[in-house]
């Protein structure tokens, strides 16, 4: 049996369904990401597996045990929030401090365990500001810290980077993937955000309105798409029709097809599809050009290499297209 093991779960708010039997697992030491758009109930799923909101069926086990009719504080499951709900009138060490003291444990291993989630999260130096002294950077791993201080059974994360600039935000990701690796920690994270779920997770639970779409590796649910909504939601996919399909490959489709931007390739007119270049957006070290091929709109993803390469609209090129990775989508 694995670590912890969710089982036709379901909650609803009177007539309202927020989740409908939720199956999913995780292994001891595993990163496994909840990763949907807003409103398809991930957050409050995980509210759940922490105790704080109750469910109206179903099973959470954990190492065995079912807890649902445990109580929050008797879970010993850590959680982090999106907002840092740090006491401002403490310093950073009684933060992190507050949750041993109301385990009442000596004072001596409540300064040893501070000191040391501390020097974990590379605040060692901060224990003695306050919360108005730090960058929300600063506050968010002190949260980390606190939660990481009870030595938690299984770690949860909703949404704990997304107030933070991009910057912060990857520095922290990948402290906090260091951190989950080096301590064997079991992890939840709840995200939106696909660049984060795909650079951070063991798995990938997908979820939109209340139900699991796929489940699998970043590599799977990247290039494997299991339906419509899937492809929509993981990478820029192209989804073509079953007729534009045929104008661009002369294979026939007998649904939707996706198909990446980077698995096309922009070639001199007479060696590819005949296409013209409608417009292009710099991403940094990705160009994404919109172009037009048999009178089909696509997506172009290319390496920017240089300034000299840049396509201006207009501009005749030719379109290869990879085959192979294409895939019908429902």
């Amino acid at each position: 049996m694995s670590y912890l093991n969710v089982t036709q779960l379901n909650k609803s708010y009177g007539p309202t369904s927020i989740f409908q039997d939720i199956e999913f697992s995780a292994e001891e030491g595993e990163l496994v990401t909840l990763l949907g758009p807003s409103g398809c109930g991930k957050s409050t799923l995980l509210r759940c597996i922490a105790g704080l909101t109750s469910v109206d069926s179903g099973r959470i086990l954990l190492k065995g045990e079912d807890i649902v009719p445990v109580t929050p504080q008797k879970r010993a499951i850590g959680m982090v929030f999106q907002s840092y709900a740090l006491f401002p009138n403490m310093t950073v060490e009684r933060n992190v401090a507050f949750g041993l003291k109301m385990q009442k444990l000596p004072a001596a291993e409540i300064q040893q365990r501070v000191a040391e989630a501390l020097e974990l999260v590379e605040l060692k130096d901060f224990a003695r500001r306050y919360p108005h002294q730090l960058s929300g950077g600063q506050c968010q791993r002190v949260a980390l810290a606190r939660s990481l201080v009870t030595r938690p059974r299984l770690l949860l994360l909703d949404e704990p980077l997304s107030a933070l600039d991009a910057r912060i935000r990857r520095h922290l990701r990948d402290q906090i993937r260091r951190i989950q690796q080096e301590l064997n920690l079991t992890t939840l994270f709840v995200t939106h955000d696909q660049e984060e779920a795909l650079t951070m997770s063991d798995r990938i639970v997908l979820m939109n309105k209340g139900k699991i779409v796929q489940s699998g590796n970043a590599e799977a649910l990247y290039t494997q798409p299991a339906d419509l909504f899937a492809a929509g939601f993981m990478g820029n996919y192209n989804l073509l029709s079953p007729e534009q399909a045929l104008q661009l490959t002369g294979q026939r489709f007998s649904g939707q097809v996706a198909i990446r931007p980077e698995s096309m390739m922009l070639c001199p007119p007479d060696q590819g599809i005949p296409a013209s270049v409608i417009s292009h957006s710099l991403l940094g070290n990705v160009i994404r050009y919109r172009i037009q091929a048999h009178d089909v709109e696509l997506l172009v993803d290319v390496l920017n290499r240089s300034v000299d390469d840049l396509h201006p609209a207009g501009y005749q090129v030719g379109l290869v297209l990879d085959k192979q990775t294409m895939r019908e989508v429902a």
